[in-house]
C-alpha cells in the first residue's frame, strides 16, 4: 500500500521532505520510524492524516504520515 510521508526539521537531513512509499498492509508507525532509522526517544510528535496519532497505529493505504522531532528550548 501507498503512504506519504512527511519529515520535519532535522529528520530530512540526509532524508526526505516528503515521499510516497511503498508498505506491506500491516505497517505501524514503530516501523516507519525504524526504517528511516529515527531514534524512537527523539520522536515528539505524529500525526496521521492531521490528527494526533501513537507510534504503535497501523496505517491504511492513502495515509498520510507526518514526523516531528522532540522541541527544545525555552
Amino acid at each position: 500500500m501507498r503512504i506519504t510521508v512527511k519529515l520535519f526539521a532535522n529528520f530530512r537531513i540526509n532524508r526526505f521532505k516528503e515521499g510516497l512509499r511503498e508498505y506491506s498492509d500491516t505497517v505501524k508507525v514503530r516501523d516507519i520510524v525504524s526504517e528511516l532509522d529515527i531514534p524512537e526517544s527523539e520522536v515528539g510528535i505524529i500525526f496521521i492524516n492531521g490528527r494526533n496519532a501513537s507510534i504503535d497505529q497501523v496505517l491504511a493505504e492513502g495515509d498520510t504520515l507526518s514526523i516531528f522531532p522532540l522541541v527544545g528550548g525555552g
